[in-house]
Order: structure tokens, then sequence, then C-alpha cells
């Protein structure tokens, strides 16, 4: 940006002009805090790209890739930023990290307001830091953090009810309202290993490969794509490693048929009920990409600021990577900040031909 306004100005852009970093001061970026530090000649400091000082002129800026190289150069730390301190966003994720702890240790879900005076903050404050640093809630965490807790008693345990307290939960009753949601299953056939659950599937073939639907009994659980038919059940298989896997009738089939239609024709839309399973923070990426409309893309960065975790790209690049249900969750329509496609689980040439066809339909 700052060197298209040089070039409309009819002046050369300098050297730190067309340096990436310099765009990152002038937007004064705390993600780039800790990456680069920058000095300005005619004041003598140094100071980390999100310094809120006004902006300095480009032809006295260097850029420094550590406090040491800013100080042997003869600049001294700025008095606003503070550089050669821990940045703020350090300082908030050391404190995140030991309220999750605490949430951890605890029996049951803390009080925002108890979570917020262990870290010394104001409820709004800290909600707003916890939600930033880790993509959800905290309470969302604890809850995140009680299901794994069940889902670890339930392979240790000798009974189901002994998992059910030892995860913190106060009655059984409170734990069966929502079973399902944290498991995808009865916790006696998750303890069994999913032993009992049923799992119907059929394999189809459309323009794009192979393609496998399954479908438990509270929804749609895969959409997988791929060259090898016999790859996309092992895929299935490892997924569900002691379900009853069943081979589709032809009710089924048509299932498959209606998903194989949306891949060949967007336009007609897919409605399906779907048993999403994922963390807390998964499912809120990819309850984002299904807002996303078809014929049009977004960057992981849209996600993490969709979501509230502005800072959390990887993540939400981690999430698009884990989705099991292709097109369904269209991960296919997250794209890099610069445009191009990449992190496809089923490959880039599906995914450019997807939004292709999303483009024109």
């Amino acid at each position: 940006m700052s060197t298209l306004i040089a070039e409309r100005s009819g002046e050369m852009p300098t050297a730190t002009e067309q340096d990436p970093r310099w765009d990152r001061v002038v937007s004064r970026d705390r993600a780039a805090d800790e990456s680069f530090w920058y000095s300005v000649a005619t004041t003598g400091v140094y100071c980390r790209p999100s310094c809120p000082s006004r902006s300095a002129n480009p032809k006295n800026v260097r850029f420094h890739e550590s406090i040491a190289d800013a100080q042997a150069a003869g600049f001294r730390p700025c008095k606003r930023c503070k550089p050669e301190q821990p940045s703020p966003g350090i300082h908030n994720a050391e404190t995140v990290a030991r309220i999750c702890r605490l949430i951890e240790r605890s029996e049951d879900i803390p009080p925002l307001a108890e979570l917020a005076r262990a870290a010394g903050l104001s409820t709004y404050y800290f909600h707003r830091i916890f939600k930033a640093a880790t993509g959800v809630t905290p309470r969302d965490y604890a809850a995140a953090h009680r299901a794994a807790r069940v889902r670890d008693g339930l392979g240790r345990s000798s009974t189901v009810t002994e998992a059910i307290y030892d995860a913190g939960f106060n009655s059984n009753g409170r734990f069966y309202e929502k079973s399902g949601e944290l498991l995808g299953m009865t916790p006696t056939e998750y303890r069994a290993g999913g032993t009992n659950a049923e799992i119907r599937f059929a394999v189809g073939e459309c323009s794009l490969g192979a393609i496998l639907v399954a479908r438990s009994a509270k929804g749609v659980c895969a959409i997988l794509l791929g060259d090898e038919p016999e790859a996309l059940v092992r895929d299935l298989q490892d997924r569900f490693p002691r379900a009853r896997l069943i081979g589709a009738d032809a009710a089924f089939e048509e299932l498959v048929a209606k998903v194989v239609g949306f891949v060949e024709a967007p336009g007609l839309g897919l409605d399906l009920p779907l048993d999403v399973r994922g963390t807390a923070f998964q499912q809120r990426v990819w309850a984002a990409l299904r807002e996303i409309p078809a014929g049009t893309t977004a960057t992981y960065t849209d996600i993490a600021r969709k979501i509230g975790a502005p800072k959390s790209v990887r993540a939400v690049a981690g999430a698009c990577a884990a989705n099991a249900l292709a097109v369904a969750i269209p991960c296919h329509r997250v794209v890099r900040h610069d445009g191009a496609l990449s992190g496809y689980r089923w490959g880039v040439e599906r995914k450019r031909k997807l939004i292709d066809r999303e483009t024109v339909a």
C-alpha cells in the first residue's frame, strides 16, 4: 500500500517502503511484535512494530532482526512501546496459559469473574484476551477439557458412572444430556470403542474422482474424496475403528447421488443433517466456513477474525485440514491471503475445480 502511494505521488519508493515489514509498521501490526524491530535515525530510538508513536519518515527507518542488533547500532529503547520488555501479547499469552491450567485443575467450571480475579484483570478484558489467545471462551475451553476427561476416563474407569463423576459432572443426568454432543454416541458405546455404533456408507464416482459418504444415527459424519475407493474405505475404518460399517442400501445411494449432484452443480445447494465431531475451536471454524457463500472465498485471516480469534490463523488452517466433511463444510472456499490455493486435504486441483464451478454456477 505504501509503495503504491509513493508511486502515485511521483516519488520512487525507498528501500524501506519496498520492504514488506514497512506496511506492518504503518498498520502497527501487533502480530509482528518480537519478529523484528525498527529504529528511527532522527530520534535515536528503536521500537516494536506496533509502537503507537507518530509514523516516522521511511527514509530515516532501519530494520533490525534483534534488540541486540538495534542497540549495537547505537539506538536506545522507545519510552512509549518499551521494546526491550516482553510485548503485551506475550504477557497475555502467559496469563491465559496460567488460567488454562487453573481451569484444568478445577473439578467444576469456574465462574468467569473468579477466573478474571485470578488473572488480575477486569472480567471484560480477561474474556477478550482469553478468546483471542485460544479461539474459544473460557466456558467453552472448560467444557472441551471436561469432555476430554470423560473420553479418557471412559477408557480407564471400571464403570461409566465413575468416569462421569471423575470428569466433574455432579450427576449422571447432566452428563447424559450432553453425551451425544461430547462423544457422538452413548457413553457405553464409546467405552467399548464404538463397537455397537453403526455407520452406513457407500462409495461413488464423480468428476473429482472417488467419493465416499458415511452416515451415523445422528447424521452425515464423513464425505471423503480421493483417487482410489479402497483408500477412502480404509480412511473411514481408521476414523471409526470399532464401529460396525455397513454397506448402504438403495435408499442410501440416493443420499450419495445428492452429494455427487452438488459436487457437479453447486447451484443445487446441499442441506444435510451432519454429525460434526471436533474440538470447540474446530466447531467454531467449521460453522464459520458454512457461512461463506458459494461463489466467494475467504482467507484464513478472515475466518480467524470472524470467530473472534485474529491471532489464530494457523489454528484455523489446522481446523480446515481436519475437516472430514468435504463440500458440506466448504473448507475449499478458504484461500491464502494472496489468493493462492493451498492446504486442501483432497488436493489443490480438486479445490480449484470446486471454486471454479461455484464461481460460474
